[in-house]
């Protein structure tokens, strides 16, 4: 792999470049030739971890799809549903992932030709769009398609967000007007302009959404001022812009408070913080690499006494995660970096003691007092009880 960061263009005349890949096809097939596609390997043998850049970057491997049988249908799809895009973007209209399946759908069934192009079900036409923006190494967002997702709920009592309209208009948001409402931004996070109406201490990322709302519920935005997101598990793309916009605009401190196991550390941490290997063209605008971990730690379990249990290696999912985990300390070059080496023992740690600890095992600490969870979160942000 190379170890130079490739940098994305950015900006890109798309209906030129997607025509220049059609008109190629087209005339490898009138020389009688089997036309071959190129794309970006989004996968972790070709992601790269540089911790000055701190996301997941792709090395120079690619994946070849040449017409043949196993082939011609998904290279038809992909043309089908290219014209599809394109069109949106010359009318200027803007279409869900489900949408654009339905709309593929409709056309289909309209027409006997199109049948062998049919899907059986979304995963497979979202499979195409998602190689489409590898072919062209472009974000889903620029061929106005999005994920029908949102950032995280959000709360603050002194966040104050702009949002730039399509039409040009503007919309004001202090999101202390809210009352008990959260502000969750749509799948467009660089559309929003932050202000602080006073100094903002840091932002808390909270695995389960149900957590973050309980510590709203019970006045930490009140006693504290801070942002509190609720990142609904895995972390979509736009809690992902959400909270690298956070990160950029405000430049306050961000934490991620979740349970201590290893598919919280895999897949929602290091997702939230360096992006995946499967968006390695998108990880730069959605990755967080400020982000810190806050726990649950290993330390956390013998300090406060937390109620945990054991891992049950005869459970597929748990033995899953366990050989997941493993291999993550082999192959995957963000643990791997010795700047990463606290996480990385983190998940030995996991391994090793076959425990997992969830989150909410710190309102047991002291179950008389409805504010112990906050009062030991801001405790280890004060003392740097985080990696």
């Amino acid at each position: 792999m190379s170890k130079m960061i490739r940098v994305r263009e950015l900006t890109k005349n798309i209906p030129k470049e997607a025509r220049a890949i059609c008109d190629r096809m087209l005339k490898d097939l009138e020389n009688a030739k089997r036309p071959a596609l190129q794309a970006v390997k989004c996968a972790l043998d070709n992601s790269y971890y540089d911790p000055k850049v701190g996301y997941l970057t792709p090395g120079d491997k690619v994946v070849t799809t040449e017409l043949n049988v196993s082939s011609v249908q998904k290279m038809a799809r992909m043309t089908f549903l290219l014209e599809i895009l394109l069109r949106n973007l010359d009318i200027g209209n803007v279409n869900t992932k489900r949408e654009i399946y339905y709309v593929a759908k409709g056309m289909i069934k309209s027409d006997k030709d199109l049948k062998p192009l049919d899907f059986d079900d979304q995963p497979e036409s979202d499979s195409i769009i998602d190689y489409i923006c590898d072919l062209l190494e472009i974000y889903r967002e620029e061929l106005n398609c999005f994920a029908n997702d949102r950032g995280g709920q959000t709360y603050s009592q002194n966040l104050v967000v702009t949002e730039s309209m399509p039409d040009g208009e503007k919309a004001t948001i202090d999101l202390s007007m809210l009352g008990t409402s959260p502000f969750q931004p749509k799948n467009r996070p660089q559309s929003l302009k932050l202000k602080m109406k006073k100094k903002i201490e840091f932002c808390l990322v909270v695995e389960s959404e149900g957590t973050a709302n309980t510590l709203v519920a019970n006045g930490m935005t009140k006693r504290h001022n801070c942002i509190v997101m609720g990142a609904q598990g895995v972390p979509s793309n736009a809690v992902r812009g959400w909270t690298k916009t956070i990160q950029t605009q405000l430049k306050i401190p961000i934490f991620f408070f979740g349970d201590l196991d290893a598919y919280t550390l895999q897949n929602i941490y290091r997702t939230l913080k360096a992006g995946s290997a499967a968006s390695l063209i998108r990880n730069s605008d959605f990755s967080a690499p400020d982000v810190k971990f806050l726990g649950i730690l290993p330390e956390d379990v013998k300090k406060y006494d937390l109620h945990c249990y054991s891992v049950r290696e005869g459970d597929v999912k748990e033995a899953r995660a366990l050989k997941k985990a493993k291999d993550a300390l082999k192959n995957d070059p963000f643990f791997q970096d010795k700047k990463n080496k606290k996480l990385a023992a983190t998940l030995q740690w996991l391994i090793k003691e076959k425990k997992r600890c969830e989150q909410q095992a710190l309102y047991s600490v002291d179950p008389k007092d409805p504010h112990i969870c906050e009062k030991i979160i801001v405790d280890k942000i004060r003392k740097g009880s985080y990696i």
